[in-house]
Formats: structure tokens, C-alpha cells, sequence
């Protein structure tokens, strides 16, 4: 069982799998810092100063002056600008994989491109225009003599 799991874990797309989550999880971090402190706070300022991480509903009766305040009081709050910040940075996580993924895609495309299409390996009997290997001396359905290639 130990030498199975070492050969799983040891195989290339177990490596491939590991560097990919690693590489997420930083690029997750990057794109989040990006939303809150690039992307939002010029948004927040044209509609007129608001901070979307501190939008919030308050659920209970007693009032609150900030998200943060609310939930260090363990008030029920709906944290919606918190939401919309997520959003937006999931959609631009799924915007860069999809480029990324579309790259990879026309890169493994264009790598055929330059080869030749590949010799036929059948031709058409002249006599009764049946399928037959390229090689062939004679017909198999109608028995013709074929000329030599």
C-alpha cells in the first residue's frame, strides 16, 4: 500500500495537481487584493464614497456604526458588501482561467500545423472502384491485376 501511494504521489499529474492548488491559492490572494484595495476603492469613490467591505444589513434591534463593530457584537448582519467584493473577484479568477485555458487550447492546436497530412493507406480499384491497401497487386473484390506504386 506504501509503495502504491508513493507512486501516485510521485507521478506527474499528482505534482501537476499539487503545483496547480499551490499556484491558485496565491494567485486567489493576489486577485482578492486586487478587488479590495485597486479595484473598489475607485468604484466606492465615484458612487460617492462608500466602502463596499463595510456595507452591511443589520438583522437585530440594536444599531451598529460599522460591519466590523456588528460582528464583534455577534449580531445576525447580512454582509453584502463583502459579497459583492467576492463576486467580482470570482469573476476575474474565472475571466484569467479562461484566457489562460484558451491559450493552452490554440498553443496545443498549433503545433500540428506544420506537419503534412499523412499518406493514404487505401486507393480505389480501377476496375470496380472497391477500397483496397495502397500495396495491393491485385483486387480482392473483382480480382484485377493492379499496377505496381
Amino acid at each position: 500500500m506504501l509503495k502504491e501511494f508513493r507512486e501516485f504521489a510521485l507521478k506527474g499529474n499528482a505534482l501537476d495537481l499539487a503545483v496547480g492548488i499551490i499556484i491558485g491559492a496565491a494567485f486567489g490572494k493576489i486577485t482578492t487584493s486586487l478587488v479590495s484595495d485597486v479595484i473598489m476603492p475607485p468604484i466606492g469613490f465615484i458612487l460617492g464614497r462608500v466602502d463596499f467591505s463595510s456595507l452591511f444589513i443589520n438583522l437585530s434591534s440594536v444599531e451598529y456604526t460599522s460591519l466590523s463593530e456588528a460582528k464583534a457584537a455577534g449580531a445576525p448582519v447580512i454582509a453584502y458588501g463583502l459579497f459583492i467584493n467576492t463576486v467580482i473577484d470570482f469573476t476575474i479568477v474565472a475571466f484569467a482561467v479562461f484566457i489562460l485555458v484558451r491559450q493552452i487550447n490554440r498553443l496545443k492546436s498549433g503545433l500540428g500545423r506544420n506537419e503534412p497530412p499523412p499518406a493514404p493507406s487505401e486507393k480505389a480499384c480501377p476496375k470496380c472502384l472497391s477500397t483496397i491497401p495502397i500495396k495491393a497487386t491485385k483486387c480482392r473484390a473483382c480480382t484485377a491485376d493492379l499496377p505496381v506504386v
